[in-house]
C-alpha cells in the first residue's frame, strides 16, 4: 500500500477575486530557472510586459501576475517557491519583494554597483562599445542607487584621454557646464554618431573642431 499524497499548502494567500487563466497563456510566458546567469529583474520585466499583452475584462492585472508567476519558475526557482511558508504572500508586490531578495541578494547588488563605480574603458576601444558596455552594467543593475550625475561621473573619469578629446571637440567644450541629464543625453548622441568611426588621430581631432555643428543638424541634436 502507498501512503496517501499529500500537497503541501501554498505560499500565496487565494485571492477573494477569481482570475481565469486561459491554457494558452502558461506556454507564452518567459521562464526563470535560478542560474546565477539569469537577471531576475529582466524576468520580472519580461513577464511583466507579456502579462500586460494577456488582460481581459476587469480583472487586476497584480492579481494576474500573482496567479501566473508560479508558471514562470522552473528547477531551482520553482523549488525556492514552494520552499516558502505557507499562505505568507498576500500580493504580487510581497512576490515580486521575496523573489529578488533570493536572487538577487546584496552581494551581487554590491558586485555590479562596483562594475558601475569603478568602470574604466579597455584598451583600444571605440567610444560606442565603451558607452555600451558601460550600460549595460547600469541595466544588469536597474536598483543601483546612483543619481544622475555620479553615473556621468564615473564614465567620464573612466574614458581615455582620447575619448575625452572627442568628446570636448563633439560639443565645443562645454561638456562639464551640462546638467546630469543633458550630459547623458549627450554621450548616448556622441554613442552614436561615432559609431563605425575609428577612435581619432590627433590630426583628426583638429579637423572635426569645425564639424560638431553640422553633426548635430544632421542627427538632429540641439545642443
Amino acid at each position: 500500500m502507498h501512503p496517501p499524497r499529500m500537497s503541501a499548502p501554498s505560499c500565496i494567500v487565494p485571492p477573494i477575486e477569481q482570475v481565469v487563466i486561459r491554457p494558452h497563456i502558461v506556454p507564452l510566458l518567459p521562464t526563470f530557472h535560478g542560474m546565477e546567469s539569469e537577471n531576475p529583474y529582466a524576468h520580472i520585466k519580461e513577464f511583466e510586459d507579456v502579462c500586460n499583452t494577456f488582460r481581459e475584462g476587469g480583472a487586476s492585472i497584480d492579481l494576474m501576475r500573482l496567479k501566473l508567476f508560479p508558471f514562470a519558475l522552473k528547477d531551482k526557482a520553482k523549488i525556492w517557491l514552494n520552499s516558502l511558508r505557507p499562505r505568507s504572500i498576500r500580493s504580487w508586490t510581497d512576490l515580486q519583494a521575496e523573489f529578488l531578495k533570493k536572487f538577487f541578494p546584496t552581494h551581487r547588488t554590491n558586485s555590479l554597483k562596483r562594475q558601475i563605480s569603478n568602470f574604466s574603458a579597455k584598451e583600444n576601444e571605440k567610444f560606442y562599445e565603451c558607452w555600451e558596455r558601460y550600460m549595460e552594467a547600469i541595466n544588469a543593475c536597474p536598483h543601483h542607487g546612483f543619481d544622475t550625475w555620479l553615473l556621468v561621473s564615473y564614465f567620464y573619469d573612466g574614458m581615455s584621454s582620447s575619448m575625452k578629446q572627442l568628446l570636448e571637440t563633439m560639443c565645443g567644450g562645454d561638456f562639464m557646464s551640462k546638467n546630469p541629464e543633458e550630459a547623458m543625453d549627450f554621450l548616448s548622441y556622441v554613442a552614436e554618431v561615432s559609431r563605425g568611426w575609428d577612435e581619432p588621430h590627433r590630426g583628426e581631432v583638429g579637423k572635426m573642431k569645425s564639424q560638431p555643428n553640422a553633426l548635430h543638424a544632421k542627427f538632429g541634436y540641439t545642443p
